[in-house]
């Protein structure tokens, strides 16, 4: 069970290569399952923060601030199992073979006894353990010059839609490779695959986001070219997904105007972890009482660096400056 938010799954997550012709869902073990003071108003730049490790060096950042932790853990080494936010250290598995992502970090340490504290304590070992991976991911990704970025939204938002016709419309402009984040079904990889995207579908069972190990995964069945984007649909949820650090260089959050208007004032971390923060079905705004100021004056609160854009993944309406942020964010290639 994650002791962050007690999401849980006895098989783990499964990991389906849904482009190279899908096959059955497997566990992670292989087998088959048993920017500025105000708020802004997009301008179309995607500016990388920088890393407090390399500060001459841009890179995509980490976001502590949302779950910092102080203690020290052992590092693990390949080879070892990735977790399913076990509670102890699991013994020493093999990788499964064929595998070219970064490899999970499978080590932890060992938990104290009783009571609150050791709640707190499982909480900061799942995250320290998490943001290690994260960290060999974000390395992967900086490699080969590979641009991740985090989509999050509640259910219904509108992220498949956007993303069907943000790979139809960029084309060749920004190669594009997609993981998507579901507690069952290929529904939505099938829908990304009718575009002739590679996509690869980690479906998390009851667990409610994705994690860094998890991506991890989806990486090694991916295999990005370089100088390329993944975008990752992360499982529908505006709370838990906030947590967890994937490797991602963005976070982008998506609410559609279906929902209230002070959902930004209700779950402020969720707001608060964007880089970019997208106003979808903008095309129905006639047709209801949202209250776009409120909206965008609760993001402000939220997070006054966050850029916000207005989008319509049926009209099109807003989709230009979508894809020119996601244009600009992506590596250049190298030499260049």
């Amino acid at each position: 069970m994650c002791a962050t938010c007690g999401c849980s799954d006895p098989d783990g997550p499964r990991v389906t290569p849904v482009t190279r012709g899908g096959g059955p869902p497997r566990s992670e073990d292989g087998h088959a399952p048993a920017h500025g003071a105000a708020c802004r108003h997009g301008h179309g730049h995607a500016h990388p923060r920088t890393s407090e490790a390399a500060p001459n060096q841009q890179q995509p950042h980490s976001h502590a601030a949302t779950h910092g932790h102080g203690n020290g853990h052992p590092h693990g080494h390949p080879g070892e199992p990735m977790p399913e936010h076990e509670h102890a250290p699991a013994p020493a598995t093999a990788w499964p073979t064929g595998g070219r992502g970064p490899r999970p970090d499978g080590s932890g340490a060992g938990a104290g006894s009783g009571g609150p504290s050791r709640t707190v304590l499982l909480e900061q070992q799942v995250l320290a353990k998490n943001d290690r991976i994260a960290d060999d991911n974000r390395a992967w990704l900086r490699e080969r010059r590979v641009l991740a970025v985090n989509l999050m939204s509640s259910p219904g938002a509108g992220k498949t839609t956007l993303l069907e016709r943000t790979i139809r419309e960029l084309g060749e402009r920004v190669p594009a490779s997609v993981v998507e984040g579901d507690q069952e079904s290929l529904i939505d990889a099938e829908r990304i695959r009718s575009t002739g995207c590679p996509v690869v579908q980690i479906n998390t069972g009851a667990g409610c986001h994705l994690d860094a190990a998890m991506l991890a995964s989806g990486l090694g069945e991916l295999d990005p070219p370089p100088n390329s984007v993944v975008l990752i649909e992360n499982v529908g949820n505006l709370v838990c997904p906030a947590l967890f650090d994937l490797g991602e260089a963005y976070r982008v959050v998506i609410m559609s105007v279906t929902e209230g208007a002070d959902k930004p004032l209700k779950y402020p971390h969720m707001f608060g972890a964007a880089d970019l923060v997208l106003l979808s079905k903008v095309d129905l705004l006639p047709h209801l009482d949202f209250d776009a100021a409120l909206f965008e004056s609760g993001v402000c609160r939220a997070n006054p660096r966050a850029d916000i854009l207005r989008v319509s993944a049926t009209t099109g309406e807003g989709t230009g400056a979508w894809y020119d942020w996601l244009h600009q964010a992506v590596p250049a290639p190298a030499g260049r």
